[in-house]
Order: structure tokens, then sequence, then C-alpha cells
């Protein structure tokens, strides 16, 4: 039998008023409750703070953390709130520590079934699940399963130590770099579609709307150290979703206007040679089909990819 695991939450919440009442009580009718959920309210203005203390006497496993206001709205915020909200729970005896953003609602077995999968598997070091924005959900027989959504990511407290938790990059992706980096260190990370989140804000219009999110991805496309032909199949895909072609070539050209200026990837050389590798493999397999022998493969192998995850 698997070894029943303990884990904690930390929930960075930036004017969330709008969502996170569902997330709470989704939060609150798990069957697997963690020792500890902290929210960090950072620097919310709209009543973020109040919901949370609506809930905190008849559960005092939540605990909210206010942090000061600030102008601007960016991803290294976000590491700068979950690094707050881990401090306050690292004295803790826990096997598992979880990022769950505010937006986020699931069934009452999300986090027993995730941390029951991470009992059974020592190496498993990122867990996580499928997200659905109403009707949109990606098809996991064409993506990576190995990516696992930043909207809720469980580490095994051991490789979230490993990989030095999230790195506060101001444009985005610090999720995906902590999973790569995680794969990295020689961990398994893993996507389990037996479950899914409801994310009730569709992703990347906390700031932007449109073919602006699009040149913002393609933006932080290039800062995650994408390589230049991974990026063109990706653009060249996305060109089949609405907005057709135009959206892809808005991604085309976030991602172009850096690379152009010759702005330098905000990341160690190392990572990015690996995220590069790793996407050069799969890009080899998703065009000829053909497996690829465990000599080229990186640490952790890479499974059922295509240019869009």
């Amino acid at each position: 039998m698997a070894k029943s695991l303990d884990y904690v939450i930390v929930t960075p919440a930036r004017n969330e008023a709008a969502y996170l009442e569902l997330t709470i009580q989704s939060m609150i009718a798990q069957t697997h409750l963690p020792l500890r959920w902290v929210i960090v309210s950072d620097g919310s203005t709209d009543g973020t703070d109040e919901i949370v203390q609506k809930y905190l006497s008849g559960h005092p496993w939540i605990e909210l953390v206010r942090m000061p206001e600030r102008e601007q709205r960016h991803f290294a915020g976000k590491a700068h709130a979950f690094n707050a909200g881990f401090e306050r729970v690292k004295s803790l005896s826990f096997d598992v520590i979880g990022n769950l953003d505010a937006d986020v609602a699931f069934a009452p077995d999300h986090f027993e079934f995730l941390i029951s999968k991470m009992g059974e598997s020592p190496r498993l070091g990122v867990a996580g699940a499928p997200f659905r924005e109403g009707t949109f959900q990606y098809d996991y027989r064409f993506q990576n399963i190995e990516n696992v959504w930043g909207g809720c990511q469980l580490f095994r407290r051991a490789c979230y130590e490993a990989i030095g938790g999230y790195m506060p990059l101001k444009g985005g992706g610090i999720d995906h770099l902590a999973v790569v980096s995680a794969r990295m260190r020689g961990w398994q990370t893993r996507t389990f579609t037996e479950r899914v989140c409801e994310h009730n804000r569709v992703m990347g219009t906390a700031e932007h709307n449109g073919l602006m999110a699009r040149v913002r991805q393609g933006k932080k496309d290039h800062a995650m150290g994408n390589h230049p032909l991974w990026q063109l199949f990706r653009v060249l895909y996305q060109m089949k979703f609405s907005p057709y072609v135009i959206g892809g070539l808005a991604l085309g050209w976030g991602y172009a206007q850096p690379l152009l200026s010759r702005r330098k990837i905000p990341l160690p050389e190392d990572l990015i040679r690996f995220v590069r590798r790793e996407q050069m493999l799969r890009l080899r397999r998703f065009i000829t089909g053909k497996r690829i022998s465990s000599r080229q493969e990186p640490p952790v192998a890479v499974a059922h990819a295509s240019p869009r995850g």
C-alpha cells in the first residue's frame, strides 16, 4: 500500500474576488485536506481579503497572509507571494507542497487522487491535472503528458527544494520552468488526465485580451528559451485556432521582437540547452512518428507532444 502523504497548499491571489470563493469552496470540500492552506493576498484591493476572512474561523487550517500593495501586475509577483506562503509552512512536517491559483475549481477527491499517485511513485516530483475553460480542453492524446499546468501543481518537497522553488520572472512562465527544472534534475513530472480543473478565467486575460495575449505569449516563449524551429511549428499550429491565421502570426511576432533585438534569455545556459533538446526530440517524434532511442532521450522520457504544448 502506498504511503499516505501530508501536503500543504499556497495560493497567491491578487484581486481575485470574482473567482476566489469557488476555489475556497472546492478546497473545503476535499476528502483529503491539507495540513495548511496559505492564501497570500498580493496587494489586493478588490475585497479578496474579506472573502478569505469569512472562512478563517471555521477552518483553522486556512491562513491569510497580506502582501503590500504594488502598482504593477507581473508574474514575478506571483513567485514572491508564493515564497511568502512557503515561509509560513516550511517549519511544518509535510511531503508535498502545492501551488493553487485562486481562480480554479475541482472535484472533492482531486487532491486525494493526486497525492495517492505521488505516494505510489517516489520519483514523481511534480503532479497535476488538465484544465478546462468552458468547452475547451487540451486533447492529451496529442499533448505532452509531462507538462503540468501551472494553475494547480503539486511538488514533492524534496523536488521543490532541489529546484530552488519558483524563479521570479516578470514575463511569466515560472510554473513551466519549475516543471522543466524538475525533469532536468531527474524527477518525473506527470499530468493525470483522470481528473480535471475548471479554470474560471481564460488564460492570458488578466492583463491582455485577444491578439495582445498572443503577442505576450510569444514574448514569453522567447524568454522560456524556445528553439526558433520549435516556435515556427508552434506558430503554424496555432493558425488552426481562432482567431485563425492572425492569432498564429501574433504569436510569431511576439517571439520575433526579442529575438531580432537579441534580447538575452533570462535563464541559465544549461536550462536553455535542456529545453531546446527536449523540444527538438519532441518535434522529431511528432514529424516522424518514430520512437527515439534511449541514448538520445533526455533524463526522463518525453511523450505525446505537439507544438501547441
